[in-house]
């Protein structure tokens, strides 16, 4: 049985990654900040709840030891948990995004490592975008040209960095970060874009199944690797 954790998994990619991942027969776990949401989620879909916000030290602890005592291990890990972050561009707005996109993912990516080392095919998927791509911001032809959300941009460059680094720094686990594709949720409502949450949730999946010899280090999307 595969153990599995995705973080903000109450709605959205999260929520469709996680039924997803149920009907392939993992035990999933949803993490979200909000407790009541979190548990009609996990309840809805038949899956584990465990109170988790990014941005929390001792959430993020506590979240992993009841994974830890309940399961011995974690053998996927993903960093779906993100914020537009479309508010005023100042300094506490910045913190607020950042701390969620990018310090988020070193707090739950640090606290699951002990549990994904147990695991005999660990994998961590980050749910980035190429909004955090240069050669995707600065390119006319790409639909990334026209979003005005820096914060979230930067953020999400940061997020593709730090998966990178990690799959340098621990060979022993599969890091790959994922643009799952424009999807039509409640972050992207007020562009009115976006497929179907269901296909993009198809994207983290496959990374999610990777096999042992599975690729580690990149940043792809449905089609294959990402400028950046």
């Amino acid at each position: 049985m595969t153990i599995t954790l995705i973080t903000g998994a109450n709605k959205g990619i999260g929520f469709e990654t996680a039924k997803q991942l149920l009907d392939l027969g993992h035990t999933v776990y949803i993490g979200a900040r909000d407790v009541e949401r979190g548990e009609k989620a996990a309840a809805e879909l038949g899956a584990r709840f465990v109170q988790l916000d990014v941005t929390d030290d001792t959430s993020v602890t506590d979240a992993l030891a009841t994974i830890d005592s309940a399961e011995g291990r974690l053998d996927v890990l993903v960093n779906n948990a993100g914020v537009l972050g479309d508010g005023p561009m100042d300094g506490p707005n910045a913190l607020r995004v950042f701390d969620t996109n990018a310090v988020g993912i070193v707090r739950v990516t640090e606290a699951a490592l002990p549990l994904l080392r147990k695991s005999s095919n660990p994998t961590v998927v980050t749910v980035s975008s190429s909004m955090g791509s240069f050669w995707a911001v600065t390119n006319p032809e790409r639909p990334e040209y026209n979003l005005p959300v820096a914060l979230y941009s930067a953020s999400k460059a940061a997020a593709t960095m730090l998966t990178i680094q990690y799959a340098k720094s621990q060979p022993g686990i599969t890091f790959n970060a994922i643009e799952p594709g424009a999807t039509a949720t409640d972050m992207t409502a007020a562009y009115g874009i976006g497929r179907p949450v269901e296909e993009s949730a198809k994207t983290v999946v496959r990374l999610a199944t990777l096999g042992p010899d599975g690729p580690t280090g990149t940043f792809t999307d449905e089609f294959g690797p990402l400028s950046w």
